[in-house]
This record gives structure tokens, sequence and C-alpha cells, in this order.
């Protein structure tokens, strides 16, 4: 997308209004800009679309797509969320977007440059303060567009019962009603991610923020989490939705539950046939919507996905909301409702379901001599002869294993990276298969089921899978994390019995890629993956008030009695 700074002309007078109050049902006044389309398209009024942000409406990137979507022949608004920006009001995280979404639908809709016909877009955050007021169904909201969202905030900042320890502490950016981006800048956030107890780890920087609070004291799945979540609303919805995630996007494991969710349990027949997933090899920072971007050929971090990767996000709005507000053929209602990247294979398809129909659901069974640290153990199909054997290593957790890869929040470690390094630490063990003689397509959901048993009373295990390239490169695709004492869900925490053998089940979410012939499927196996998600401190103690330590001796166990496994969604070639 190319600069409109420099490309457009300038905003014509009274074609823009800055800091319009937008009262809420309680007298609440919510600061939004408001842009119309140049005096080309005439005097309106128009469709319009509108964005809802808590990180400022001054934010560069939307203004840029606000200068296309105006060049397109759309209104576009720009609100602050309620105690956000020029806002008035207390921000009430999630919950207070409800109400102020709604509001403020019905607000544009009575507007005279409004046409009766509004969509929304927004990443992240904004993605959310467009599919919770959908629920209650404005009359003028037509379509919506989240990317990066969430079905509610128990996938994202807690998952299955762990922190996601540095997307939390990103609340510190939101201390106040502005973004803290340039002073943080400055800060040793590396090592102030290792602070404990957690409860008062903010406080060396500020008051700690009541909603990092609250993840930290609701680890269960209580009404603190229900209370704006979507599972109890998809009944509601009325709207067809455009989602928009990336494999490597921090939220996309949520992206697929929302899709599913949409599409099968939405109040009418247009919101359940219409709407639509578009899933590209990015981040929630690198991406077409990214304040980093892709290379000019789709390189990312140690991969190259070529330039049929670099979707033009304008594009994707439009071709979107050309057909829901304007009512033209843009063809999008003729596409099947996904539309994937296959990564490797580095191509688009199309398919109409998650997971897809024609999977075939393989287990690779783990094995090694007991020296899977060393010699690196075995990934194979068949099952395994041996009755049991194990290996072992110790997780200390003044020493976890560092996130790299996958679906880290940030740009700087998400993605495609190598992890090779990695794989040479002696607190990780890696399994994989014999050099591939045939390529091999698996996109789906992944999960490893491996059986455990630890000296503590409480510890965690980890799962990555990777793609050994024949350079050597272990290209990271998608992991997962289990806590031992959530190991039967969050609503019966259960301590280990210590040196006990336990099934545990590792949801490593999701991912589409192809292995091509000579590479190899890899497995790790870990105890920690630091700081995507807190340390386990291996005592069995409060998560959040807890700082005593102790190190974990672990065992992973494989053989005919105690068969772990990786569990593959392979895709036949058609």
């Amino acid at each position: 997308m190319k600069n409109p700074l420099e490309n457009l002309p300038l905003v014509e007078p009274g074609r823009l209004m800055i800091n319009v109050p937008v009262t809420m049902r309680d007298g609440i006044k919510l600061s939004a800009d408001i842009w119309l389309p140049p005096s080309k398209f005439g005097n309106g009024p128009w469709p319009v679309l509108l964005l809802r942000t808590i990180y400022d409406n001054q934010e560069s990137r939307y203004i840029e797509w606000t200068r296309y979507f105006n060049e397109s022949g759309y209104a576009v608004v720009l609100q602050d969320c309620r105690g956000r920006g020029d806002s008035e009001g207390v921000w009430d995280p999630y919950v207070c977007e409800l109400y102020d979404g709604y509001d403020t639908h019905e607000w544009i809709g009575r507007q005279s440059w409004c046409d009766g016909n509004l969509g929304t877009f927004g990443l992240s955050y904004p993605g959310f303060t467009q599919s919770l007021p959908a629920s209650l169904n404005s009359k003028y909201l037509k379509a919506i567009a989240p990317i990066a969202s969430q079905q509610d905030n128990y996938g994202h900042h807690r998952v299955n019962g762990v922190i996601h320890h540095m997307v939390c502490f990103a609340f510190l950016n939101m201390l106040g009603k502005s973004m803290q981006y340039e002073a943080l800048k400055h800060f040793d956030q590396d090592s102030f991610f290792f602070e404990l107890p957690l409860e008062t780890a903010m406080e060396k920087v500020s008051d700690t923020h009541p909603y990092f609070k609250g993840v930290l004291e609701h680890e269960k799945y209580d009404e603190w989490w229900t209370s704006y979540s979507l599972i109890d609303k998809y009944q509601d919805m009325e709207v067809p939705s455009l989602f928009i995630t990336g494999w490597y996007d921090s939220l996309q494991n949520e992206n697929f539950k929302i899709f599913n969710g949409w599409t099968k349990k939405s109040k009418t027949k247009d919101a359940r046939e219409k709407t639509k997933l578009i899933i590209g090899p990015w981040s929630h920072q690198i991406a077409p919507w990214g304040r980093v971007m892709m290379g000019e050929n789709g390189e990312y971090a140690d991969r190259v996905f070529g330039k049929n990767s670099l979707l033009d996000i304008i594009n994707m709005h439009t071709h979107w909301y050309d057909q829901r507000l304007k009512g033209i053929n843009t063809g999008i209602d003729d596409e099947p409702p996904i539309k994937l990247f296959v990564m490797g294979e580095n191509v688009w398809r199309y398919e109409n379901e998650w997971p897809l129909k024609r999977t075939n659901w393989t287990d690779f069974y783990i094995s090694s001599e007991g020296n899977a640290k060393s010699e690196k153990g075995k990934l194979k199909i068949h099952k395994p002869i041996e009755k049991k054997l194990f290996d072992s290593y110790i997780y200390d957790p003044n020493d976890p294993v560092p996130s790299l890869g996958s679906q880290y929040q940030t740009y700087d470690f998400c993605g495609p990276h190598d992890r090779s390094k990695i794989q040479e630490r002696s607190d990780v063990l890696v399994f994989q298969s014999k050099k591939l003689d045939q390529e091999i397509e698996i996109t789906g959901p992944i999960k490893a089921i491996i059986y455990v048993s630890s000296d503590c009373i409480d510890t965690d295990f980890t799962a990555t899978l990777t793609d050994i390239e024949e350079n050597g490169k272990a290209i990271a695709l998608c992991e997962g994390i289990v806590r031992a004492r959530f190991r039967n869900g969050t609503d019966n925490p259960k301590m280990l019995k210590p040196n006990k053998i336990y099934e545990v089940e590792i949801d490593m979410w999701n991912t589409s890629n192809l292995f091509k012939k000579n590479h190899m499927i890899c497995l790790e196996i870990s105890s920690s993956n630091f700081p995507r998600y807190n340390r386990n401190l291996n005592t069995g103690g409060n998560i959040e008030k807890g700082f005593e330590m102790k190190k974990a001796n672990q065992k992973i166990y494989h053989g005919s009695e105690y068969p772990s496994r990786l569990v593959l969604p392979i895709i036949p070639k058609e």
C-alpha cells in the first residue's frame, strides 16, 4: 500500500471534523474524528466505516487506511474508546465496549452523512470492539471485519489457565489514558519480565493495572471472563463477519473459535453462510496490517513466502464492504468461507470448514534410547515395540527456555524463526522424523499427547512443532503448554503426586505447512516458554504471590505402555 500523504491530495475543508463528541447512554462523551470522502463523491450520504480504539485515533496506519477508504467512497469515523485518548469516562477493559459500541452505531446511523449502512474495522482490541456490540444488532450495522481478535480473553490472556505473560504485561503500555510506547522503548522489559511476585511486579513502574490484577486473580473461567465473552452471544449475531488473522498471530487460535461459533450458531442465515476467514503467513505485528511489513518477496524471519503472500489490506476490506455496504457484486459471496495460505508450498487455497473434512489424523510416536537430549529422538508412524522407556531433563525456573518464533506477540520474536540453537539446550528434548521421501502437508489443529512424571507437585510441559529444512534450520510453526495442576481443566486444579506417571494433552494450536521432500518433522518437548508464558516455579504455591522456586526433574515416557505421540492433520493430495 502506498503512502497516501505522498499520493493523495490534502483533505478539503469541511471533510474532516476533529474531536466530535458522541454521547453515550450514561451521558459520557466519546471523542470521534469524522473523515468524509472528497467532493468528487458528492455531498453524501455515504456508507460508513467505524474504528473504535484504545490505542489513539491518531494512529498513523489507521489514518492511512482512512484516506484510502475515503478514496473508495466511504466516510470513516475514528473514535477513542471510553477513558482513552480524548474520550471521557473510565476505561473498563472489554466490558464497556458492548453498549458504547452499540450507542456509537446508532449515533452514526442518524447522521446526515451516513446512508444507513455501517461497517467496522480494526485489529486486536479494536477487533473486539466490533464483535461484542454486533450482538446488540443496530439496524445500521451491516457487517464487521475484525483482524486478529478473540472470542474472549481466557484463550488470550490465560491459555489453558497459564498466564500469557508478555501479552498481559502489555498493559504497561496502557497506564493512564494514552499509550506509553515512547517511554517504554527505553525500559529494560526483558529483565522486568523476571520480576516476582507477579502481583506486585508492575509496581516497579507504576500502579498495577486493574485488568492485569484481574488476570492474576481469576485463574478459573468464571464470571470475570464470561461477562464479555462471545460464547453465549453467537446466537444473537445477525450480520456476517470477515475474520482476518495469521498462522503466527498470538490470537490465531481464538479466530478459529470465533469463525466456527459465528458460522454454526449465528441467528441469521446471512451471518452463518456469508462469514469469511482469511489466514495468511502473518503474525500480530508483521502482516499487511502490521507496524512492520514483510519483505518485498514475502521475507519474514527465516523464511520467504513469496510475493503472493503480500495481500493489500485496503483491497481485503473493499472486496468485503463493497459487497456488504454498497451492494456491488465483488464475487466474495461466491467464494468458499476460508481462504488460507499453505506455508512451504506458498500458495493460497479455499476451504469450506475447519478442521478440514478430508483430514487424515496421523499419530507420530516419539522414541529414543533415553538419549533424546544428545542424539535426538525419533518420530515414527509405527507404534513402538519397546514397552517402557523415558528421557529426562531438569527444568530450572531461573533459566527458562527463551521464547522464539511461533505465535509470540511482538514483532521481534514472532514468526518462522530458526530454533536450532534452542534445540541444543539440555532442557529441551528433540524428536524428529527421518528425512521425508515425499512431501507431506499438514493443515489443521495440532496436539501432543505425552506421558510425564516430575518430582514436583506442579510444573509445566511444553511442545513445539518445527520444520527441519535441508540446511538444518528448525523453522518454528506452532506450540503449546500445559500446567500440571490444570491438566484436567481449570475448574478442578489438582497437584501431581511426585514421580507418578500421568498422561497430559498439549494443545499446540493450528498451522498449515508443506513439509518438503528431505525435510524432517520435529517435536520439541520442554517445560518453559518464557516470557511468552509465565514460569512455573515448581512449588505448587499461589501463582500470583509466589517467588520461591525449585528445580524439577522431569521424565517423558514412551513405548508401547506409554505411547507419547504428536497428532498431525495430514491432508491427502487431491
